[in-house]
């Protein structure tokens, strides 16, 4: 099997698993243009824990992780990919000696996973693992582990994080989905994208050295995090794309990032 690409989403609202627009179509594209994976890892923005856990049930339940004002039709959104206790024991093997907790029963696809596989897998019928992050780590930290998961690329996974690179919902302008972005979004929106094509991961590791611009675009870490899993599992020879790729009500980056190796010729 050729090396899986690895790729982060720019998830946005979980509203966007109702609708069909410009993002959804580049999201149904990039699962066509990758193929159907062995199965899915996933590190969403939305599974925080204290130490790590990885999915190992057969049958992951659909999480709605989001508050009772949004519409009973996306509660009853329902992605019932399997699961893969087989790959949860490789994460751990190739994790190891970082604990990681096995979890059977009590976290299953959250919002942060459904929303995006929805639209890239909509048969739902590639097996699904999550790996949550450890809130109590640095950025180091969480990529450093992701570059021991990068092996899995030539087993047939592809390896998938969601959050946002610019994720600043109280500053959102929600009266304008297509307004200008803030300034300081677009400068550190810029900035990650140019660290990512010019292949210098620390740039993204550090991004609390760029002051002003990071304190707004990421005041909790959750959802910029899951970019680092990916960064962190690239390999030599991979070029990024991006798309889709704007910012969304001023500081919400629905910027998606492809790594994959340049095609035989």
């Amino acid at each position: 099997m050729s090396r899986m690409p690895v790729v982060f989403f720019g998830h946005g609202s979980p509203m966007i698993a109702l609708q069909a627009n410009d993002t959804t179509r580049a999201w149904a594209a990039m699962g066509a243009a990758f193929g159907k994976p062995r199965a899915i890892l996933c590190i969403s923005a939305h599974w925080l824990t204290q130490g790590v856990a990885v999915t190992a049930m057969a049958a992951p339940r659909t999480i709605h992780d989001f508050g009772a004002s949004f519409p009973k039709a996306l509660f009853d959104v329902q992605y019932p990919a399997p699961g893969s206790p087989e790959l949860a024991a490789r994460v751990k093997a190739l994790l190891a000696p970082q604990p990681v907790a096995l979890d059977t029963r009590g976290w299953g696809l959250d919002h942060g996973t459904w929303s995006v596989l929805c639209k890239a897998y909509p048969d739902a019928d590639v097996p699904v693992v999550q790996l949550s992050m450890n809130a109590a780590k640095p950025p180091q930290w969480h990529f450093d582990l992701a570059r021991r998961l990068a092996t899995l690329r030539d087993e047939g996974v592809l390896i998938v994080g969601s959050g946002n690179i610019v994720h600043n919902l109280s500053a959102m302008d929600w009266g304008a989905q297509h307004g200008p972005p803030y300034d300081w979004a677009a400068r550190f929106n810029d900035y990650v994208k140019q660290a990512i094509v010019d292949d210098a991961p620390q740039r993204a590791v550090d991004f609390a050295a760029q002051g002003h611009d990071a304190v707004r675009s990421v005041p909790t870490p959750d959802h910029y995090w899951p970019l680092l899993y990916v960064l962190g599992a690239r390999l030599p020879g991979d070029v990024a794309t991006f798309s889709p790729d704007h910012i969304e009500h001023g500081s919400l980056s629905m910027t998606s990032v492809t790594l994959s190796a340049v095609p035989s010729t």
